[in-house]
């Protein structure tokens, strides 16, 4: 896949593109949908598959206030969006003169202009323009107007609940795992980076990966069952892990850490910190708590990686939870 920073990157040689347009955070099972219509469509009229989407996030500029913490940060969504095999992904930088644009500039400079749209796909609920004053009506319009096809999609449904981004936030938040797992059609994962911990793990004789500073969606403090892939190759294996995400209240002025303890051994790989680390969510197992002494803690620690490796075991048998 292609990856386009401005629309002056754009090759002029490309004579036709089918688009969806989008912040495509999470690359959730509905954009995979629309995607996969894009891909059809693309192949049908002999053009290329594009997906434009924009960096930063919208509402970082325009409401700084209230900007979701994001499900998949650009580098991860891009990601994302090549494995769905689109052919090249546009990222607008997302400044305020662009925001400024009205929804009939942007679809004569961008969707006619520079990516000459034979077809635009979108969710029934899209806006764009200044102030999103313009929905999907305004957008047929147009391309009638400018010479596109418009298909607008409804919410795909998944065991009865629209999937969209701010759905997938909300059900990450609450630690509902299952639920957003189906709903983005994969484990909720972040990537970061491996970092030197305080030891205290590995006097407890339970050593752990911990990850670099996270500002991005994460689940609520608590333990997790989760899977750790070490390093940029996509084949790395994903190991079984427990997961420890919070402020370690056992341990005076800990503050909070990411720390994952393998289930199988030391890591394969030797950790730098270079070292990525993508980590995926898979179970909830219980909050956060202070426990009294360090051998409590230990003590828990060990019910924790065997309700794990009941986890796993099920897995395997093909009978792990929703």
């Amino acid at each position: 896949m292609r990856i386009f920073r401005s629309m002056t990157e754009l090759p002029k040689e490309w004579p036709v593109t089918v688009a969806a347009i989008g912040n495509f955070d999470g690359v959730h099972r509905g954009h995979q949908a629309i995607i996969g219509r894009v891909l059809d469509r693309a192949r049908a009229v002999d053009g290329r598959a594009v997906a434009v989407t924009f960096d930063p996030h919208p509402a970082t500029l325009l409401h700084p206030e209230r900007a979701p913490k994001l499900i998949t940060p650009m580098a991860q969504r891009l990601q994302l969006l090549e494995r769905t095999g689109l052919d090249a992904t546009l990222v607008i930088p997302f400044t305020r003169e662009f925001s400024l644009l009205s929804a009939e500039t942007f679809a004569e400079d961008v969707l006619r202009g520079a990516l000459h749209a034979a077809e635009v796909h979108e969710g029934d609920t899209f806006r764009f323009g200044h102030a999103a004053a313009a929905g999907i009506g305004d957008l047929k319009a147009l391309g009638e107007k400018l010479g596109f096809g418009v298909v607008s999609h409804g919410a795909l449904r998944v065991r009865g609940v629209a999937v969209s981004s701010s759905e997938v936030r909300r059900r990450i938040a609450a630690g509902q795992l299952g639920m957003a797992r189906a709903m983005l059609g994969r484990p909720f994962s972040i990537v970061s980076q491996a970092v030197p911990g305080r030891g205290v793990g590995r006097k407890l004789a339970a050593p752990t990966i911990n990850l670099a500073g996270y500002s991005e969606l994460l689940p609520p403090n608590g333990v997790y069952v989760t899977q750790v892939r070490l390093g940029d190759e996509v084949e790395a294996p994903l190991l079984p892990a427990v997961t420890n995400a919070g402020v370690r209240p056992t341990f005076a002025e800990a503050g909070f850490a990411v720390e994952s303890h393998l289930l199988d051994g030391p890591p394969p790989v030797e950790l730098t910190e270079s070292t990525t680390v993508e980590l995926c969510f898979l179970m909830r197992l219980r909050d956060e708590q202070r426990f009294p002494s360090p051998d409590a803690l230990m003590a828990q620690i060990r019910r924790d990686v065997e309700r794990a490796r009941q986890y796993f075991r099920r897995a395997a048998a093909g009978a792990g939870p929703r």
